[in-house]
């Protein structure tokens, strides 16, 4: 008897339930996925309220153009504004001691850039360097500051430039460290940014995308530190509070940006005319710092550039004196008419 014959001998309840067994096995499958991924994001909304809770903003609010962005200022002489890089917050540079240092001979204003740490990231907007350099000058003119020496570290880099390069008059100089200057194929960018698609990263940034970086949090950690291992201060950084859905977005946002934004600077950085001091770690394992930093030494003529052996991405963490040391030597130096009598070259002012 033929297998036709026999599936025609069988009851029409019978046909039906193994005809229809496929729809109903996927139709399950797809409620339990569902169900899981309800799970997931509770279970990181509950993580996320929890990180807030044990991390209170530690300073104050300004609200800018629809923005809250939350700022600590410390000490008092002249202002040093300091401003993180992707994925990080003001924590990053008060764990490292830096806050603390600077604090001694200026005005320490740290910001939490739009949509990390406590400050909002309105989802109207763009936020391109310059869009985020516009931001933080209306902020620091409600703070009554008319000028200020401006730190950059790597994404926030990119924003100090950008706000360099839109207010000349205001910066009065620039310390730029590991930072992103010129395009590059970065198949990790790629991969970053998943979690900026609209909607499907949506789903992807409250679900699944926290407990993934959570499971490669120490491979990060190795990597964006090596060549040297994350000192123990790091322990003070509030993981939790980056591991928020909210902030992965930013973080992926800020990632898909990052190349677009070196090509739109790509032929702009000669027009930078305040001091400049370049820093990077030799041994960064994230950006080639001969590509970026040493080729932007070469594109800004009054420029030095310091290059640490044996540090990688997070020198702020373990060249702290040195990155000091770079501010310092901005502060110093003071040009007149917008003119330097004197070229700088690696590692000294001549």
């Amino acid at each position: 008897m033929t297998r036709m014959n026999q599936l025609r001998r069988l009851p029409n309840s019978v046909r039906q339930a193994r005809n229809g067994a496929a729809g109903p096995s996927y139709a399950f499958a797809a409620v339990v996925a569902a169900g899981a991924l309800a799970a997931t994001a509770l279970l990181n909304r509950h993580l996320a309220k929890k990180a807030e809770h044990a991390n209170p903003p530690a300073g104050q609010f300004l609200e800018v153009d629809g923005v809250q962005l939350h700022y600590v200022e410390r000490g008092s002489g002249e202002p040093l504004v300091l401003l993180h890089g992707n994925g990080s917050m003001i924590q990053d540079f008060e764990s490292s001691g830096l806050v603390d240092l600077a604090a001694k001979n200026y005005r320490v204003i740290i910001i939490d850039r739009p949509g990390f740490g406590h400050s909002s990231r309105p989802r109207n907007v763009i936020w391109t360097p310059d869009a985020q350099a516009q931001l933080i000058r209306r902020a620091l003119d409600r703070l009554g500051v008319s000028q200020a020496i401006v730190l950059g570290h790597s994404w926030g880099a990119s924003v100090a430039v950008a706000l360099a390069l839109k207010f000349p008059d205001f910066v009065r100089g620039l310390v730029l460290a590991s930072g992103y200057y010129y395009p590059t194929l970065r198949p990790d960018v790629v991969a970053m940014s998943a979690p900026a698609i609209p909607v499907v990263g949506d789903v992807m940034g409250h679900t699944v995308s926290p407990m993934i970086s959570r499971m490669i949090w120490p491979m990060m950690t190795a990597m964006i530190f090596g060549p040297k291992s994350a000192p123990a201060k790091f322990k003070q950084f509030p993981k939790e509070m980056a591991l928020r859905p909210s902030q992965i977005r930013a973080s992926a946002a800020e990632s898909a940006l990052m190349i677009p934004d070196a090509f739109h600077f790509d032929d702009k950085y000669g027009e930078l005319k305040m001091p400049v001091v370049i820093i990077a770690g030799e041994g960064d394992r994230l950006i080639d710092i001969d590509k970026q930093s040493a080729r932007l030494h070469s594109d800004v003529a009054q420029s030095a550039f310091h290059r640490l052996p044996d540090n990688g991405h997070m020198i702020h963490q373990t060249a702290t004196d040195e990155v000091m040391a770079a501010i310092d030597e901005v502060a110093a130096t003071r040009p007149r008419r917008n003119q330097f009598p004197k070229r700088f070259h690696d590692s000294a002012w001549l």
